[in-house]
């Protein structure tokens, strides 16, 4: 949240288009991110709201048409690609097609809603020529309920969500403090066992060099 707060700063509602448009796109951003801080941003008067979340919105639909017809141009050859292969496996392409099959409208919907699914989804969906104008009304509307949601639930519970983030701070910081006693421990260990044995084989190698042990 830290690190796309800097970002917004400097890109302002700029920023907020462009890390959406990438979310969209595959890069490993979840798009409810964004999403919510350009609603805090707008909580707290740094961007404003009324241009923010059409911006969320315009951001999150122009990588779903740029994903569909990509597929849709390129078709299968754009199956060889290894970067498509990292969000796109052949048994998630082949369940995709089938589900575009039996209810082209429905998959569109579901699959804008589940994190992860996306990219492979909408990309299969111009691979599998579904018509252009399903996958718009089926997308868009997805999109006209879940991203209002989403930006309003974290506008009007901003104060809960900064609260959230402070507890995770304090955790993290905790949690950093017991690695680094977990880890000196361990070096203890490890220097005390390497300490006795070689204890141990200084007291096995005395005797040999002395006269040998009596009977």
């Amino acid at each position: 949240m830290e690190a796309l707060q800097e970002f917004f700063d400097n890109f302002t509602d700029l920023g907020v288009f462009a890390v959406l448009l990438l979310g969209s796109l595959g890069v490993p951003i979840p798009e409810e991110m964004p999403i919510i801080a350009a609603a805090v941003l707008s909580y707290e008067g740094i961007v404003r709201w009324w241009l923010a979340l059409p911006l969320c919105l315009v951001g999150v639909l122009s990588g779903d048409m740029v994903l569909y017809w990509v597929g849709r141009h390129w078709g299968e050859q754009v199956l060889n690609w290894r970067l498509v292969r990292l969000v796109l496996s052949p048994v998630r392409e082949q369940w995709l097609k089938a589900a575009y099959r039996r209810h082209a409208l429905k998959t569109v919907v579901t699959a804008r809603h589940v994190m992860g699914l996306r990219a492979a989804a909408f990309l299969t969906a111009g691979i599998a020529r579904v018509p252009f104008w399903k996958f718009v009304v089926a997308d868009a509307g997805a999109a006209l309920f879940g991203v209002p949601l989403t930006f309003g639930l974290a506008y009007f519970f901003t104060d809960q969500i900064k609260a959230i983030m402070a507890d995770v701070h304090r955790t993290e910081r905790w949690l950093g403090l017991a690695g680094l006693l977990a880890l000196a421990a361990i070096l203890v260990v490890g220097v005390w066992r390497s300490n006795r044995r070689v204890g141990k084989e200084r007291l096995v190698e005395e005797p040999a060099k002395g006269h040998p042990p009596p009977p």
